[in-house]
């Protein structure tokens, strides 16, 4: 049974803004036809009419962004899966390899159970890796398109091919992500080339020739740590700058940032500005979390994302992206105003382009992406991550409490 269409939405009615306490004076958002915000005015007090939400005086901030998400494989919906298999990247990728067909892994049905989860926690835009491989060709991208029109619109979503079980190492690998390009992907994804392909140089060379030949952008997958990791940083802003991608280049993980010196570190982030190479994190606690003041002092975009939510991999996650911002501020000894309120932008405005957004704000023009919850401000709902109450995607309505 696939998605019913969400109804239109006409209005929110009587809701605070963006980070004004408990006695911010309420607004109404109209919405026009098209799904845009049309105006944004004082609340009038009139009757709520049929189409409108009666936000109730509750905090709406714009639609969650999920910068790094994986839609196409998970057993959420299914019986409890007892964890597995073998520790680190290539062990996660065999015993994904051979346990995914009993799971059913990719399914339309698996797709819409995640996409559910990532509305009613707020999600109305992303980017998702979908599995490209020989067992799979281009059937999960498939699936996940499809998976994405039956909301009609009311969500946004960007798909980067991503070649799971390596690139180089799996001949013909290469050819699918090249036909996915082509297809109309919008990126293009590789995975640790060192210690996946053991050829840096060869998968990153491959990729990129990709992208510049179709017009994709990129996605890397880089788990590698340290040094071995700031040297495919290396590589990677040298095949960006040489093939003119600048703004086109997105960095997965990328722990080595975090773990480099900071001499090393700066120099990196410098370099990663002036390409306008950007990162995104899934904030995995058993790491140093990639470095807020230092990214927003280089001008290095950066992104939030939920990775898998109960697959092969790992038995956690919700799809809850504001609790994974969360856990980047936690982790991060994050407690000022300034440095709570900017993750929430993070997760928020500031991550619009990793889903092909222009603008994600509350603004008259903008999509109306809308995400009511009980919280006296931003702060208050990025430390309580409370259930959100309505959720609003291109002026339809996608999840109501």
């Amino acid at each position: 049974m696939s998605s019913p269409v969400p109804a239109r939405v006409s209005a929110v009615r009587n809701a605070r803004l963006g980070t004004g306490g408990a006695d911010a004076a309420l607004h109404d958002l109209h919405i026009d036809e098209t799904g845009l915000i049309a105006s944004v005015s004082p609340a009038s007090g009139a009757p709520i009419q049929p189409g409108e939400v009666d936000a109730g005086g509750l905090l709406v901030l714009p639609g969650l962004v999920n910068a790094h998400a994986h839609i196409d494989k998970s057993w959420i919906g299914h019986p409890w899966r007892s964890y597995g298999g073998e520790g680190g990247t290539d062990g996660r990728i065999r015993h994904e390899r051979a346990r995914r067909d009993e799971l059913g892994i990719p399914s339309l049905d698996i797709t819409r159970r995640v996409l559910a989860e990532f509305v009613r926690y707020g999600t109305t835009a992303l980017r998702t890796h979908v599995d490209v491989d020989l067992g799979l060709g281009l059937r999960g991208i498939e699936i996940v398109r499809e998976a994405v029109a039956e909301y009609d619109g009311a969500i946004r979503a960007e798909i980067v091919a991503f070649p799971q079980d390596g690139v180089l190492r799996r001949p013909g690998v290469l050819d699918l992500l090249r036909a996915a390009a082509e297809s109309g992907v919008e990126h293009v994804g590789g995975l640790d080339p060192a210690s996946i392909d053991r050829d840096p140089v060869g998968q990153l060379d491959a990729i990129f020739a990709i992208a510049a030949d179709t017009g994709a952008g990129i996605d890397i997958h880089l788990h590698d740590p340290s040094e071995l990791g700031a040297f495919q940083f290396d590589l990677i802003l040298d095949r960006t700058e040489a093939l003119g991608l600048i703004g086109r280049v997105n960095v997965a993980h990328g722990f080595a940032i975090a773990q480099v010196d900071a001499v090393r570190r700066r120099d990196l982030l410098q370099r990663m500005s002036e390409l306008d190479v950007s990162l995104t994190t899934v904030a995995p606690l058993r790491l140093p979390q990639l470095p807020l003041h230092e990214l927003d002092e280089a001008g290095v975009r950066f992104g939030f994302g939920t990775d898998g939510i109960r697959d092969l991999w790992s038995p956690y996650g919700t799809g809850d992206l504001l609790g994974i911002a969360w856990q980047y501020a936690r982790s991060s000894s994050l407690v000022r105003d300034e440095d709570l309120r900017r993750v929430v932008d993070l997760a928020t405005t500031a991550a619009a382009p990793f889903a092909g957004l222009a603008k994600n704000t509350l603004g008259v023009g903008d999509r109306a992406d809308l995400v009511l919850l009980d919280a006296e401000n931003a702060m208050d709902a990025l430390v309580r991550t409370p259930p959100r109450t309505v959720v609003v995607g291109g002026g339809r309505l996608l999840h109501q409490a």
